[in-house]
């Protein structure tokens, strides 16, 4: 599908920020984080009204009572405002109250009837959408939550990346898998990309390296959860930070051009790029013959009929390889990744061999 997206905001040589707490708990509690982050000059002050939990008994959002206090939020303090909609009610509600751009979670972005009720409720409507990346690293699902709302008519759209779930030990929340964001981005190379480092985190602590990461990976800004008290948030209480803070951590900010029309810089990436260009290649071959022995390995197991998986030496390649790897400056997870998946291709090459029919 050719899209074609119009900006949320116009282009800036600051970072587009939003932020606010992760639920609105009460009037006083909004009113204190708004008027302070108003002060900031941020883009968007967020916060959620309808929270969608795991398990029942958990904080769900005060509801549509929390609308009436963006709504004065907006008058007292000029900010545009925005919150994430789950279903079609939350959209007509929300848009009654004058919120000024809706946003997709997770827990909605993974679901494709969810994705579509909006998308009809928003039709026709003249109104800007965030669509935050399904909980799994499911990139057709994510460009289908995009698609289900160009198809309404809707051009004002943006992403947040707020990481993916992980199951195992992880420094973070939600790992981030920057590839698949960035690949996103190769596919619709105009929309608006927003990080939301306060999900990937879930700790204070990492919330600033998030968001230069972010910025060195060019993304269009970052989302972060700001509140009054963070230890007494009522939600997410770990990763919401102070006003203060949050600017301390927007000032501390390196912001990366795109492009640069410097002479040296110019001739020298080139040059490196060529190597890169070159070492490819070469990867490519090393494969190729890696595959070729795996495929001769195949005709031993099979004329001798032995399984493909051996697990003790599999364990054995694990080991070796990640001991040779850390010494070569590489890291644990890229290696673990990188060998999982030749790994595969050589039990794949391995199975064509063993259920091959001899003539």
């Amino acid at each position: 599908m050719n899209m074609q997206f119009e900006p949320i905001a116009p282009k800036s040589k600051r970072p587009f920020i939003i932020a606010g707490p992760c639920s609105a708990e009460t009037e006083g509690q909004v009113m204190a984080t708004a008027k302070a982050l108003a002060e900031q000059n941020i883009d968007l002050f967020r916060a959620g009204i309808w929270k969608p939990r795991t398990r029942p008994g958990s904080f769900e959002g005060v509801g549509k009572e929390g609308l009436s206090w963006l709504k004065r939020v907006k008058e007292e303090t000029g900010l545009k405002v925005t919150t994430e909609v789950a279903k079609a009610d939350h959209v007509y509600e929300a848009l009654k109250y004058g919120i000024d751009v809706l946003w997709l979670g997770a827990r909605t972005t993974v679901n494709p009837f969810s994705v579509q009720e909006i998308a009809d409720a928003v039709s026709g409507m003249d109104i800007p959408v965030l669509i935050k990346n399904p909980i799994n690293p499911d990139l057709p699902l994510w460009m289908g939550a995009i698609e289900r709302i160009y198809k309404a008519g809707i051009t004002k759209i943006g992403v947040i990346h707020r990481g993916f779930s992980f199951h195992g030990e992880t420094k973070f929340r939600n790992v981030p898998r920057w590839q698949l964001a960035i690949e996103l981005k190769r596919n619709f190379p105009d929309l608006m990309m927003i990080c939301d480092n306060s999900h990937i985190c879930g700790r204070r602590d990492l919330l600033q390296e998030v968001a230069q990461e972010a910025m060195d990976l060019n993304y269009d800004g970052i989302m972060t959860e700001v509140h009054p008290r963070p230890d007494e948030a009522w939600s997410d209480a770990a990763q919401q930070i102070t006003p203060d803070t949050f600017r301390d951590l927007v000032s501390s900010l390196v912001l990366r051009q795109e492009n640069s029309d410097d002479v040296e810089y110019l001739a020298h990436i080139d040059d490196l790029r060529q190597k890169i260009d070159e070492i490819d290649d070469d990867l490519l071959k090393l494969l190729g013959s890696r595959m070729k022995v795996s495929e001769k390995i195949g005709e031993y197991k099979k004329r001798n009929n032995i399984a493909i998986l051996q697990t003790s030496r599999w364990n054995e390649i694990l080991d070796q390889v990640m001991v040779k790897a850390n010494a070569e400056g590489l890291s644990e997870g890229f290696v673990n990744t990188f060998l999982r998946a030749i790994h595969q291709e050589s039990i794949d090459h391995q199975e064509k061999v063993m259920n091959s029919q001899e003539a």
